[in-house]
């Protein structure tokens, strides 16, 4: 199985170089007219890649949560949808992406549940200092995976 973390500079490069026919995409984007400004939007893939499941969610510590309206059970609330996604791109053998702004946080948290959960060596994020794995991401994917799928297939 392979697990890519990237930034929007990478994803933006892949699809110009048409690199994703056999990928499937999970794609991280602040909300429309947050901090970004109004021109800010999710990365246009266009025909790039026929799999692409956008999330439009800040990257948030728990502490933060409430100043952006969320709470622990609305932030993320697409991991189950997620956790679907990545199982039947898994099932097919195709190379998961995950990817955000700068390909650290939110990317990094899913690629490391990914990871821990199919393979048991999620830290190996942790442990890389180009990656600040967002840990609302990580536990929250995890435990979807686990809750929808069972048990870590480690």
């Amino acid at each position: 199985m392979t697990v890519t973390i990237c930034s929007r500079r990478m994803i933006e490069e892949r699809i110009a170089n048409n690199s994703l026919q056999n990928s499937a995409v999970i794609s991280f984007s602040d909300p429309k007219g947050g901090r970004r400004g109004e021109d800010y939007g999710p990365v246009n893939f266009g025909d790039a890649c026929a799999r692409v499941f956008f999330i439009s969610v800040y990257d948030l510590d728990p502490d933060a949560l409430a100043r952006f309206g969320y709470t622990m059970e609305s932030y993320f609330d697409e991991a189950d949808a997620v956790a679907e996604f990545v199982y039947q791109a898994v099932e097919d053998g195709v190379e998961i992406v995950c990817q955000c702004e700068y390909g650290q946080s939110r990317s990094a948290g899913l690629g490391a549940a990914i990871l821990e959960y199919y393979e048991g060596r999620g830290i190996d994020i942790f442990r890389d200092y180009r990656y600040y794995p967002n840990q609302l991401i990580f536990n929250k994917a995890y435990e979807a995976m686990v809750r929808l799928y069972g048990d870590a297939k480690k």
